[in-house]
């Protein structure tokens, strides 16, 4: 490609200063934009109060729900509980009690309200200990096998 002789070159309009941005002039000037700040548990409350004038906080600082657990984990926490539990409130089998779990507290243990799953009656029934012991029994079939002899030895009367 050949060049002419008389080209015209373009001369430069203005010069631009790049040095600073119309941001660094304001924020020098006193701008009302500021860094925010987003607080997210009550410690740290104090501490951004005495440096900044303004932060969000992700959480109420009125709240006054207080956890019974010590455990700190931030999943869940029960903190109350209305109405009553089917296994703690009302009669049931020993093997399904919550005041004595089956899997983690000795089978001959029973509440107020347990109930021999075999003989249908207040736990501890005649047989509780013993060889066969009734504390024992669970919801199986051989369990339930002893339970439907024991209610039609009842019913022959």
């Amino acid at each position: 490609m050949a060049l002419k002789k008389n080209a015209k070159v373009n001369e430069p309009v203005g010069l631009v200063d790049l040095s600073s941005s119309p941001l660094d002039d304001d924020v020098q000037q006193g701008t009302p934009l500021r860094a925010t700040f987003c607080l997210k548990n009550r410690e740290q409350m104090a501490e951004f109060d005495e440096k900044e004038d303004c932060f969000i906080l992700d959480f109420d600082p009125f709240d006054s729900r207080r956890s019974i657990c010590d455990d700190q984990d931030p999943e869940i926490a029960v903190v109350a509980e209305t109405g009553n539990v089917a296994c703690r409130d009302f009669p049931h089998p020993r093997h399904i009690c919550v005041k004595f779990p089956f899997a983690n507290t000795p089978h001959e243990k029973y509440c107020e309200l347990c109930y021999c799953y075999v003989c249908d009656v207040s736990a501890p029934c005649l047989q509780w200990n013993g060889s066969s012991a009734h504390c024992h029994a669970i919801n199986t079939e051989a369990w339930k096998h002893q339970r439907r002899k024991m209610t039609s030895k009842s019913v022959k009367i």
